[in-house]
């Protein structure tokens, strides 16, 4: 079965949107524009309501145009969250300046991040 929603920010309406979609027990999170300071929460609040039903939550984060460092610490809420749920976390389709800031905080060998092919890559 599969949903989709989006989720915008009232003051910032072009800043963040999500799109949901739902397989079984796996939930993929669909990130479009800036993942920042003020709309981040936004993909918290998403995530945390589809980790009770969810096995796998997968965040798709190849629309994701900036991540600031308050977007950073949302991946790693998540993360802690899904931790806490029973649930796998992985990251698909990165972009470059996502993956640098991931590998210049550290984060890249603890997030699974699929790789184009379908690979998971540890770091």
């Amino acid at each position: 079965m599969s949903e989709s929603r989006t989720s915008q920010s009232p003051t910032e309406p072009q800043s963040l949107t999500l799109n949901v979609e739902r397989s079984g027990t796996t939930a993929t999170i669909f990130c479009h524009g800036r993942l920042v300071s003020g709309v981040s929460h936004l993909l918290y609040n998403q995530a945390c309501q589809l980790l009770p039903d969810s096995k796998h939550l997968v965040l798709d984060l190849c629309d994701v145009s900036f991540m600031d460092s308050m977007g950073l610490g949302t991946l790693v809420r998540i993360y802690v969250s899904a931790k806490t749920a029973g649930c796998t976390l992985q990251l698909i389709h990165l972009g470059k300046r996502v993956r640098e800031l991931l590998g210049v905080a550290g984060l890249l060998n603890v997030f699974s991040v699929i790789g184009e092919h379908g690979v998971t890559m540890k770091f």
